[in-house]
């Protein structure tokens, strides 16, 4: 598969790689992070791919595409800062079917668990640009958030440019693997919501039953 025959999101990264060079891969990455139907696990084996064709350098791809990363988690970051905890208590207890206990509950366990969920959150699906929201609006401090980021999106991105890089134009070997992990979580993630609106909603009708 030649780079001249990528069409879609692939043929667009690997155009956008091929005319900034490094800065274009970090371009990329940043905006998967701002818009997750962008996905990293084709845009990061893509700029190992193009660093392999000599567009740039291994070393390059690497720094670039974590810088991209951070980058995009920060701005993520910045809107839960902007949301706020107060403005997102307001508009949680306007939701449906949820408890004020339930933002009292997702709180004390990010009071908890926060940072490997920012470290963690950065090598699931989804749950990597997510996870810089709630970051902001607790007001994690913004070294450690750096930090862990950076941290996850380095073993991340490093893991699927090396792939691409030594699989050259059969980069995209890569992705039904990284495409089933993400139907994997999808499904996953969808199931708990599911049962989670099932109970919530049992529980109001024997509420209800009860009088209460």
């Amino acid at each position: 598969m030649n780079g001249e025959e990528l069409t879609g999101v692939a043929g667009w990264a690997v155009n956008l790689m091929e005319t900034l060079g490094g800065p274009g891969a970090g371009l990329a990455i940043a905006a998967e992070n701002l818009f997750p139907p962008i996905p990293s696990e084709v845009i990061l084996p893509l700029a190992g791919f193009t660093a392999s064709r000599g567009s740039f350098t291994l070393a390059e791809a690497l720094i670039w595409t974590t810088a991209g990363s951070v980058i995009g988690a920060f701005a993520l970051y910045a809107l839960g800062v902007a949301l706020g905890r107060d403005r997102m208590r307001a508009i949680w207890d306007k939701l449906p079917l949820v408890k004020m206990s339930d933002l009292d509950k997702t709180e004390a366990w990010f009071e908890r668990h926060g940072r490997k969920a920012v470290f963690f959150g950065r090598m699931i699906p989804i749950f990597r640009s997510l996870i810089s929201i709630p970051a902001g609006v607790e007001r994690m401090p913004v070294h450690i958030f750096g930090l862990l980021t950076l941290a996850g999106s380095a073993i991340w991105n490093t893991i699927f440019v090396l792939a691409g890089y030594y699989l050259g134009e059969n980069w995209h070997l890569v992705e039904p693997y990284a495409d089933t992990f993400q139907k994997i979580v999808i499904v996953v993630v969808l199931a708990l919501v599911v049962w989670w609106v099932v109970r919530r909603v049992l529980e109001n009708n024997r509420a209800r039953s009860a009088g209460v």
